[in-house]
Protein backbone atom coordinates (compact mmCIF):
# COMPACT_ATOMS: atom_id res chain seq x y z
CA UNK A 1 0.00 0.00 0.00
CA UNK A 2 1.35 3.50 -0.64
CA UNK A 3 2.12 5.46 1.97
CA UNK A 4 0.16 8.69 3.30
CA UNK A 5 1.84 11.11 1.52
CA UNK A 6 -0.20 11.82 -1.58
CA UNK A 7 2.37 11.12 -5.02
CA UNK A 8 2.45 14.24 -7.02
CA UNK A 9 1.26 12.79 -10.71
CA UNK A 10 1.16 15.32 -13.80
CA UNK A 11 -1.06 13.87 -16.51
CA UNK A 12 -1.20 15.85 -19.78
CA UNK A 13 -2.28 15.88 -23.74
CA UNK A 14 -4.80 15.87 -25.82
CA UNK A 15 -7.04 13.02 -24.88
CA UNK A 16 -8.48 13.44 -21.73
CA UNK A 17 -11.10 10.27 -21.73
CA UNK A 18 -8.29 7.58 -21.39
CA UNK A 19 -6.69 9.98 -18.99
CA UNK A 20 -9.43 10.43 -16.49
CA UNK A 21 -10.06 6.36 -17.32
CA UNK A 22 -5.92 5.82 -16.07
CA UNK A 23 -6.43 8.22 -13.49
CA UNK A 24 -9.65 6.19 -11.86
CA UNK A 25 -7.64 2.84 -11.82
CA UNK A 26 -4.67 4.61 -10.28
CA UNK A 27 -6.68 6.11 -7.33
CA UNK A 28 -8.14 2.59 -6.78
CA UNK A 29 -4.41 1.11 -5.96
CA UNK A 30 -2.89 3.95 -3.92
CA UNK A 31 -2.82 7.44 -2.41
CA UNK A 32 -2.26 9.74 -5.54
CA UNK A 33 -2.50 13.69 -6.37
CA UNK A 34 -3.30 14.56 -9.67
CA UNK A 35 -2.65 17.92 -11.66
CA UNK A 36 -3.68 18.22 -15.32
CA UNK A 37 -2.11 20.22 -17.64
CA UNK A 38 -4.66 21.04 -20.53
CA UNK A 39 -6.63 23.76 -22.80
CA UNK A 40 -8.95 26.00 -21.18
CA UNK A 41 -10.37 26.38 -24.34
CA UNK A 42 -11.39 23.71 -26.95
CA UNK A 43 -10.67 26.29 -30.13
CA UNK A 44 -8.74 29.47 -30.63
CA UNK A 45 -10.33 32.73 -30.38
CA UNK A 46 -13.04 30.66 -27.93
CA UNK A 47 -14.31 32.02 -24.32
CA UNK A 48 -15.96 29.12 -23.24
CA UNK A 49 -14.43 26.69 -20.76
CA UNK A 50 -13.43 23.78 -23.03
CA UNK A 51 -14.84 20.03 -22.09
CA UNK A 52 -11.85 18.47 -20.06
CA UNK A 53 -11.00 21.90 -18.06
CA UNK A 54 -14.91 21.72 -16.99
CA UNK A 55 -14.40 17.40 -16.46
CA UNK A 56 -11.32 17.92 -14.07
CA UNK A 57 -12.56 20.53 -12.29
CA UNK A 58 -15.64 18.69 -11.54
CA UNK A 59 -13.55 15.97 -9.70
CA UNK A 60 -11.41 18.52 -7.81
CA UNK A 61 -8.34 18.14 -9.46
CA UNK A 62 -6.14 21.04 -10.13
CA UNK A 63 -6.12 22.11 -13.88
CA UNK A 64 -3.44 24.37 -15.61
CA UNK A 65 -4.03 26.37 -19.08
CA UNK A 66 -0.63 25.90 -21.10
CA UNK A 67 -0.25 27.48 -23.97
CA UNK A 68 2.52 26.28 -26.60
CA UNK A 69 2.17 26.06 -30.39
CA UNK A 70 2.96 22.89 -32.79
CA UNK A 71 4.83 21.50 -35.70
CA UNK A 72 2.91 20.43 -37.77
CA UNK A 73 0.95 22.88 -40.64
CA UNK A 74 2.71 25.45 -38.83
CA UNK A 75 3.16 29.32 -39.13
CA UNK A 76 6.71 31.31 -38.25
CA UNK A 77 4.31 32.37 -35.35
CA UNK A 78 3.07 29.22 -33.88
CA UNK A 79 6.66 27.97 -34.37
CA UNK A 80 7.92 30.56 -31.82
CA UNK A 81 5.58 29.14 -29.55
CA UNK A 82 7.19 26.16 -28.98
CA UNK A 83 10.00 27.08 -26.67
CA UNK A 84 7.58 29.57 -24.62
CA UNK A 85 5.42 26.45 -24.16
CA UNK A 86 8.60 24.73 -23.09
CA UNK A 87 9.64 27.93 -20.43
CA UNK A 88 5.73 27.91 -19.15
CA UNK A 89 5.71 23.66 -18.76
CA UNK A 90 8.73 24.13 -16.70
CA UNK A 91 7.89 26.03 -14.33
CA UNK A 92 4.92 24.49 -13.68
CA UNK A 93 6.46 21.52 -13.16
CA UNK A 94 8.90 22.79 -10.79
CA UNK A 95 5.88 24.46 -8.79
CA UNK A 96 4.50 21.06 -8.52
CA UNK A 97 7.27 18.74 -8.44
CA UNK A 98 5.94 15.52 -9.47
CA UNK A 99 7.18 11.84 -9.25
CA UNK A 100 6.04 10.92 -12.68
CA UNK A 101 4.40 12.98 -15.83
CA UNK A 102 2.02 11.00 -17.86
CA UNK A 103 1.21 12.16 -21.43
CA UNK A 104 -1.54 10.98 -23.50
CA UNK A 105 -0.23 12.82 -26.71
CA UNK A 106 -0.33 15.66 -29.11
CA UNK A 107 1.09 18.98 -29.31
CA UNK A 108 0.54 20.20 -25.98
CA UNK A 109 1.87 17.22 -24.08
CA UNK A 110 5.84 17.32 -26.23
CA UNK A 111 6.79 20.71 -23.50
CA UNK A 112 5.76 19.40 -20.54
CA UNK A 113 7.32 15.70 -21.28
CA UNK A 114 10.23 17.79 -22.29
CA UNK A 115 10.16 19.73 -18.97
CA UNK A 116 10.02 16.57 -17.33
CA UNK A 117 12.74 14.80 -19.01
CA UNK A 118 15.24 17.72 -18.06
CA UNK A 119 13.95 17.80 -14.29
CA UNK A 120 14.38 14.00 -14.70
CA UNK A 121 11.40 13.30 -13.47
CA UNK A 122 9.83 9.59 -15.26
CA UNK A 123 7.79 9.59 -18.24
CA UNK A 124 5.27 7.70 -19.39
CA UNK A 125 2.96 7.66 -22.43
CA UNK A 126 -0.20 6.40 -24.48
CA UNK A 127 -0.45 6.38 -27.89
CA UNK A 128 -4.35 6.13 -28.91
CA UNK A 129 -4.00 6.05 -32.64
CA UNK A 130 -2.92 3.81 -34.87
CA UNK A 131 -0.14 5.78 -36.65
CA UNK A 132 1.65 8.01 -34.57
CA UNK A 133 2.43 11.87 -35.02
CA UNK A 134 5.41 13.87 -34.76
CA UNK A 135 4.20 15.01 -31.51
CA UNK A 136 3.74 11.49 -29.93
CA UNK A 137 6.93 10.05 -31.62
CA UNK A 138 9.14 13.08 -30.04
CA UNK A 139 7.65 12.35 -26.85
CA UNK A 140 7.94 8.20 -26.96
CA UNK A 141 12.30 9.07 -27.61
CA UNK A 142 11.85 10.58 -23.95
CA UNK A 143 9.54 8.08 -22.11
CA UNK A 144 10.56 5.06 -19.93
CA UNK A 145 7.13 3.64 -21.02
CA UNK A 146 5.13 3.54 -24.16
CA UNK A 147 1.72 2.11 -24.11
CA UNK A 148 -0.27 1.75 -27.19
CA UNK A 149 -3.78 1.30 -28.29
CA UNK A 150 -3.09 -1.36 -31.45
CA UNK A 151 -0.78 -3.56 -32.30
CA UNK A 152 -0.27 -1.95 -35.23
CA UNK A 153 1.38 1.09 -33.45
CA UNK A 154 3.97 -0.98 -32.29
CA UNK A 155 6.14 -0.99 -35.09
CA UNK A 156 6.49 3.16 -34.47
CA UNK A 157 8.17 2.55 -31.20
CA UNK A 158 11.31 1.17 -29.51
CA UNK A 159 10.27 -2.66 -28.76
CA UNK A 160 12.16 -2.66 -25.55
CA UNK A 161 10.28 -0.02 -23.58
CA UNK A 162 6.66 0.06 -25.32
CA UNK A 163 3.55 -2.17 -23.97
CA UNK A 164 0.33 -3.16 -26.06
CA UNK A 165 -2.24 -2.37 -23.32
CA UNK A 166 -5.62 -1.35 -25.12
CA UNK A 167 -7.16 2.08 -25.08
CA UNK A 168 -8.62 3.28 -21.49
CA UNK A 169 -12.31 3.09 -21.70
CA UNK A 170 -14.28 5.89 -19.61
CA UNK A 171 -16.41 3.45 -17.62
CA UNK A 172 -19.72 5.55 -18.01
CA UNK A 173 -20.62 4.34 -21.62
CA UNK A 174 -20.99 1.00 -19.99
CA UNK A 175 -23.78 2.32 -17.92
CA UNK A 176 -26.64 2.33 -20.03
CA UNK A 177 -28.42 -0.68 -19.27
CA UNK A 178 -32.07 0.03 -18.20
CA UNK A 179 -31.90 3.79 -18.87
CA UNK A 180 -32.39 4.27 -22.32
CA UNK A 181 -33.56 7.60 -23.53
CA UNK A 182 -37.27 8.22 -24.24
CA UNK A 183 -37.82 8.16 -27.65
CA UNK A 184 -39.98 6.54 -30.01
CA UNK A 185 -39.27 2.67 -30.50
CA UNK A 186 -41.00 2.78 -33.53
CA UNK A 187 -37.94 4.20 -35.47
CA UNK A 188 -34.01 3.55 -35.38
CA UNK A 189 -32.36 5.68 -33.06
CA UNK A 190 -29.07 7.63 -34.27
CA UNK A 191 -26.12 9.73 -32.38
CA UNK A 192 -24.46 12.31 -33.92
CA UNK A 193 -21.89 13.59 -32.25
CA UNK A 194 -18.53 15.55 -33.54
CA UNK A 195 -16.57 14.56 -30.16
CA UNK A 196 -16.22 16.88 -27.21
CA UNK A 197 -15.31 19.61 -29.32
CA UNK A 198 -18.26 19.37 -32.23
CA UNK A 199 -17.90 19.62 -35.75
CA UNK A 200 -19.95 22.15 -37.62
CA UNK A 201 -19.39 20.08 -41.01
CA UNK A 202 -21.23 17.44 -39.53
CA UNK A 203 -24.33 19.61 -37.48
CA UNK A 204 -24.71 21.71 -41.08
CA UNK A 205 -25.53 18.86 -42.74
CA UNK A 206 -27.96 17.97 -40.45
CA UNK A 207 -29.16 21.45 -39.98
CA UNK A 208 -29.88 21.46 -43.42
CA UNK A 209 -31.72 18.51 -43.54
CA UNK A 210 -33.16 17.90 -40.31
CA UNK A 211 -36.80 17.25 -40.60
CA UNK A 212 -35.41 14.13 -43.71
CA UNK A 213 -33.82 12.78 -40.89
CA UNK A 214 -36.04 12.85 -38.81
CA UNK A 215 -38.69 11.77 -40.46
CA UNK A 216 -37.04 8.35 -40.56
CA UNK A 217 -34.94 8.34 -37.82
CA UNK A 218 -34.90 9.53 -33.98
CA UNK A 219 -32.06 11.70 -33.40
CA UNK A 220 -29.41 12.33 -30.47
CA UNK A 221 -27.18 15.19 -31.31
CA UNK A 222 -23.97 16.44 -29.61
CA UNK A 223 -22.95 19.56 -31.33
CA UNK A 224 -20.46 21.02 -29.36
CA UNK A 225 -20.27 24.83 -27.80
CA UNK A 226 -17.98 26.15 -30.36
CA UNK A 227 -19.27 30.48 -29.75
CA UNK A 228 -18.12 31.14 -33.55
CA UNK A 229 -20.47 28.99 -34.80
CA UNK A 230 -23.80 29.24 -32.54
CA UNK A 231 -24.65 25.28 -34.39
CA UNK A 232 -26.08 24.33 -31.03
CA UNK A 233 -28.29 27.82 -30.94
CA UNK A 234 -29.40 27.77 -34.49
CA UNK A 235 -30.50 24.01 -34.04
CA UNK A 236 -32.62 25.22 -31.21
CA UNK A 237 -34.69 27.50 -33.34
CA UNK A 238 -34.60 25.32 -35.60
CA UNK A 239 -36.07 22.52 -33.51
CA UNK A 240 -38.91 24.84 -32.05
CA UNK A 241 -40.10 25.53 -35.72
CA UNK A 242 -40.96 21.70 -36.69
CA UNK A 243 -43.92 20.22 -35.95
CA UNK A 244 -44.71 18.47 -32.56
CA UNK A 245 -44.33 14.91 -33.78
CA UNK A 246 -40.79 15.64 -34.75
CA UNK A 247 -39.46 17.71 -32.02
CA UNK A 248 -40.15 14.66 -30.09
CA UNK A 249 -37.98 12.30 -32.10
CA UNK A 250 -34.77 15.00 -31.58
CA UNK A 251 -32.44 15.20 -28.38
CA UNK A 252 -30.26 18.17 -28.71
CA UNK A 253 -27.02 19.01 -26.40
CA UNK A 254 -23.85 20.71 -26.78
CA UNK A 255 -22.50 18.45 -24.92
CA UNK A 256 -23.50 14.66 -22.87
CA UNK A 257 -21.67 14.54 -19.40
CA UNK A 258 -20.69 11.08 -17.94
CA UNK A 259 -23.77 10.61 -15.96
CA UNK A 260 -25.57 10.70 -19.65
CA UNK A 261 -23.40 9.34 -22.31
CA UNK A 262 -24.01 5.21 -20.92
CA UNK A 263 -27.78 6.21 -21.69
CA UNK A 264 -27.15 8.00 -24.92
CA UNK A 265 -25.12 4.71 -26.22
CA UNK A 266 -27.10 2.77 -24.82
CA UNK A 267 -30.05 4.21 -27.43
CA UNK A 268 -28.30 4.44 -30.14
CA UNK A 269 -28.46 2.24 -32.83
CA UNK A 270 -26.42 3.73 -35.16
CA UNK A 271 -23.40 6.18 -34.07
CA UNK A 272 -22.51 8.97 -36.79
CA UNK A 273 -19.42 11.04 -36.15
CA UNK A 274 -15.51 11.46 -36.61
CA UNK A 275 -13.05 8.88 -36.52
CA UNK A 276 -11.09 9.76 -33.04
CA UNK A 277 -9.07 6.89 -31.51
CA UNK A 278 -11.79 6.74 -28.46
CA UNK A 279 -14.85 6.71 -30.65
CA UNK A 280 -13.76 3.76 -32.42
CA UNK A 281 -12.46 2.11 -29.32
CA UNK A 282 -15.85 3.02 -27.77
CA UNK A 283 -18.26 1.97 -30.68
CA UNK A 284 -15.52 -1.01 -30.86
CA UNK A 285 -16.55 -1.72 -27.23
CA UNK A 286 -20.16 -1.66 -27.77
CA UNK A 287 -20.74 -3.16 -30.49
CA UNK A 288 -22.21 -0.18 -32.29
CA UNK A 289 -22.26 0.37 -36.10
CA UNK A 290 -21.17 3.62 -37.09
CA UNK A 291 -20.91 5.74 -40.40
CA UNK A 292 -17.84 7.47 -39.82
CA UNK A 293 -16.08 11.06 -41.06
CA UNK A 294 -12.80 11.12 -40.79
CA UNK A 295 -10.99 14.29 -40.32
CA UNK A 296 -8.83 15.30 -43.51
CA UNK A 297 -6.32 17.65 -41.98
CA UNK A 298 -4.81 15.59 -38.82
CA UNK A 299 -1.44 14.57 -39.44
CA UNK A 300 -0.47 10.98 -40.50
CA UNK A 301 -3.98 10.77 -42.01
CA UNK A 302 -4.90 9.14 -38.69
CA UNK A 303 -8.51 9.10 -38.60
CA UNK A 304 -9.04 7.69 -41.84
CA UNK A 305 -6.44 5.12 -40.11
CA UNK A 306 -8.63 5.03 -37.05
CA UNK A 307 -11.71 4.33 -39.42
CA UNK A 308 -10.72 0.87 -41.01
CA UNK A 309 -10.51 -1.07 -38.00
CA UNK A 310 -14.11 -0.97 -37.94
CA UNK A 311 -14.66 -0.63 -42.21
CA UNK A 312 -12.26 -2.86 -42.75
CA UNK A 313 -14.60 -5.96 -40.71
CA UNK A 314 -17.29 -4.11 -42.32
CA UNK A 315 -19.38 -2.93 -39.20
CA UNK A 316 -18.58 0.62 -40.48
CA UNK A 317 -18.77 3.24 -43.47
CA UNK A 318 -16.51 5.64 -44.04
CA UNK A 319 -17.75 9.05 -45.46
CA UNK A 320 -14.83 11.11 -46.27
CA UNK A 321 -14.86 14.89 -45.66
CA UNK A 322 -15.27 16.27 -49.41
CA UNK A 323 -17.62 13.91 -50.08
CA UNK A 324 -20.06 15.10 -46.77
CA UNK A 325 -24.03 16.04 -47.65
CA UNK A 326 -27.35 15.06 -45.84
CA UNK A 327 -27.86 13.68 -49.01
CA UNK A 328 -24.17 11.29 -48.97
CA UNK A 329 -24.98 11.05 -44.59
CA UNK A 330 -28.55 9.81 -45.97
CA UNK A 331 -27.51 6.92 -47.67
CA UNK A 332 -24.49 5.84 -45.46
CA UNK A 333 -27.04 5.36 -42.85
CA UNK A 334 -29.60 3.64 -45.37
CA UNK A 335 -26.94 1.52 -46.34
CA UNK A 336 -26.32 0.10 -42.70
CA UNK A 337 -30.35 0.05 -41.74
CA UNK A 338 -30.50 -1.84 -44.68
CA UNK A 339 -28.08 -4.14 -43.93
CA UNK A 340 -28.47 -4.01 -40.24
CA UNK A 341 -28.23 -7.40 -38.91
CA UNK A 342 -24.89 -7.74 -41.02
CA UNK A 343 -23.57 -4.71 -40.08
CA UNK A 344 -24.33 -5.14 -36.06
CA UNK A 345 -23.08 -8.75 -36.56
CA UNK A 346 -19.58 -7.70 -37.52
CA UNK A 347 -19.66 -4.43 -35.32
CA UNK A 348 -20.66 -7.18 -32.15
CA UNK A 349 -17.58 -9.16 -33.53
CA UNK A 350 -14.98 -6.20 -33.01
CA UNK A 351 -15.50 -6.36 -29.58
CA UNK A 352 -12.42 -8.71 -29.58
CA UNK A 353 -10.06 -5.79 -30.78
CA UNK A 354 -10.66 -4.27 -27.31
CA UNK A 355 -8.80 -4.83 -24.22
CA UNK A 356 -11.09 -4.10 -21.20
CA UNK A 357 -8.94 -3.94 -18.84
CA UNK A 358 -6.21 -1.22 -20.41
CA UNK A 359 -6.62 1.38 -17.36
CA UNK A 360 -5.83 -1.38 -15.14
CA UNK A 361 -3.00 -2.54 -17.11
CA UNK A 362 -1.10 1.11 -17.62
CA UNK A 363 -1.49 1.57 -13.41
CA UNK A 364 0.00 -1.64 -12.89
CA UNK A 365 3.13 -0.81 -15.43
CA UNK A 366 3.14 2.38 -13.41
CA UNK A 367 3.24 1.12 -9.99
CA UNK A 368 5.68 -1.32 -10.97
CA UNK A 369 7.66 1.05 -12.24
CA UNK A 370 7.81 3.45 -9.28
CA UNK A 371 8.32 0.78 -7.64
CA UNK A 372 4.56 0.54 -5.77
CA UNK A 373 3.29 -2.71 -6.50
CA UNK A 374 1.59 -3.94 -3.96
Amino acid sequence: MVGEKPIKIVVTGGHHTPALAVMAALKKRGNFQFHFIGHTTSLKGESADSVEKRTIERLNIPFYNLKTGKLYKSSLGELLKIPVGFLRALVLLLKIRPTLVISFGGYLAAPVVLAGFVLRVPIVTHEQTVVSGWANRFIARLANRIFVSWEQSLKFFPPKKTVLTGNPLREDIFKGAGKKIALSRDLPTVYVTGGKQGSHALNEVVRTALSQFLEKYNLIHQTGSASAFQDYQKLILLKNQLPKALQKRYILQEYFGEEEIGAVMASADVVVGRSGANTVSELAALGKPGVLIPIPWVSHNEQEENAKILADRGAAVILPQKKLSSITLLAALEEIFHNFKEFKNNAEEAKSLISSDAASLIASEILAMLDLRK
